[in-house]
């Protein structure tokens, strides 16, 4: 990986191995097959006794956040399928050094018999091997921007499952999946700037989830109740030895260190922006389940940040000419269409009118212990301005900087 100001973080010493080799040290209620956006219950595909959802919010989704080291290039991309809806959406945007683009696509499930065929308009992920690697291309068009991008897992996907109440089909709301982070490598075209990522200049981290709510359809299947954008707590940074995936953590293929652990307990004090209350940046303090702390400074990288809201999530920007503006996941029912849009985002009347889900790409540099003043980058996630309400109102692990 690249190097900041500051020692390099120093993943050769925490054995993080070449990643160009297959692993099959993968939790073992998981299979290679579970990558795939084939489930119709929420279980995984070795649990014959998992039923079939009949909600119509079920949903299949994948989700990337990718990053250069040196804070010119961020990368967003992101798909669902609604197989009881009939309905299937992807998203891509990009963000470098302040111009912030992005494209959505509209699709049905029955116009392509191949489940394994993830495209929906311009956009075409490729599950290149489950648990291990994907392609993720983009066509260039009147959005402005394409791109050729290889991922490769670097940790040890565990399967997990958040629950929540029952709903009117008597099913329990439920999210099940796994996360990791991600080496990157390949290009994006942004207008007439190409920018190579190379093997060991990029990472990221991403997911698969699957399951029933989260906000599905909008407001027609939610009560007449529009859903906020995601959890305000998010943290995605590769420590070296171990990862922070928001309250899991994650350790490297090939660790001896069995499953995942714990993030207990989590205090941030935070510094916003006065204008547009969008972070700036923070002091975090991680407490783990193996009784260790860590203390991390994160700082916001000029403008670099992909707001969300271009990938549904709190609803779709109202920006020039946009045909449907608002739109939750799966609530689009008409025919295949594309969208786009783009802003200048070094302007904060445009990051005030964005804000929402927002993946702040940050410099991140260790406070104390053995690896004092080490620097690396990550992505921290808060829901804006929920993040800023918390920390005036003194919530517990919240504070204003």
């Amino acid at each position: 990986m690249g190097q900041l100001d500051g020692r390099a973080w120093p993943r050769e010493a925490a054995g993080v191995p070449d990643v160009s080799r297959p692993s099959v040290a993968v939790d073992a209620s998981l299979s290679p097959a579970d990558d795939h956006l084939v489930h119709r219950g929420p279980g995984t595909l070795g649990m014959a006794d998992t039923p079939h959802s009949q909600d119509l919010r079920f949903f299949e989704r994948y989700w990337n956040v990718l990053h250069d080291e040196t804070g010119d290039l961020v990368v967003a991309i992101g798909g669902s399928r609604y197989p009881n809806l009939g309905r299937a959406e992807s998203y891509a945007v990009v963000n470098l050094r302040g111009d912030h683009r992005s494209v959505r696509a509209f699709g049905r499930l029955g116009d392509c018999d191949d489940r394994s065929d993830l495209t929906v308009g311009p956009l075409r992920p490729t599950i290149v091997t489950g648990l291990r690697e994907w392609r993720h291309t983009l066509e260039h068009g009147g959005w402005g921007f394409s791109y050729d991008l290889t991922t490769t897992d670097t940790h040890r996907a565990v399967h997990g499952a958040v629950w929540g109440p029952r709903v009117e089909t008597g099913e329990r709301q439920v999210t099940v999946g796994f996360e990791t982070f991600v080496a990157v490598h390949g290009w994006v075209r942004i207008g007439d700037t190409r920018m190579e990522w190379p093997a060991g200049c990029a990472r990221g981290t991403r997911d698969r989830h699957w399951g029933v709510g989260r906000g599905v359809g909008g407001p027609a299947l939610n009560d007449g109740v529009v859903r906020r954008g995601g959890w305000k707590g998010g943290i995605w940074i590769d420590l070296g030895d171990l990862a922070i995936w928001g309250k899991t953590v994650l350790y490297p293929h090939g660790d001896p260190r069995p499953g995942a652990g714990k993030v207990e307990r989590v205090h941030r004090k935070l510094r916003f922006e006065p204008d547009t209350q969008i972070l700036s940046e923070g002091l975090i303090g991680l407490t783990l389940s193996d009784g260790t702390t860590r203390h991390l400074h994160l700082e916001r990288l000029g403008t670099q940040t992909a707001y969300l809201r271009c990938g549904f999530y709190g609803g779709t920007p109202d920006g020039p000419g946009a045909e449907f503006p608002g739109l939750q996941h799966g609530e689009y029912y008409g025919p295949p269409r594309v969208e786009w849009d783009r802003y200048d985002v070094t302007d904060p009347v445009a990051r005030l009118a964005l804000r929402g889900l927002d993946e702040h790409h940050c410099r991140v540099r260790e406070i104390g212990g053995p690896r004092d003043g080490c620097t690396t980058t990550g992505i921290l996630q808060p829901l804006e301005p929920d993040a800023y309400e918390a920390c005036v109102a003194g919530k517990p692990g919240w504070e204003l900087w």
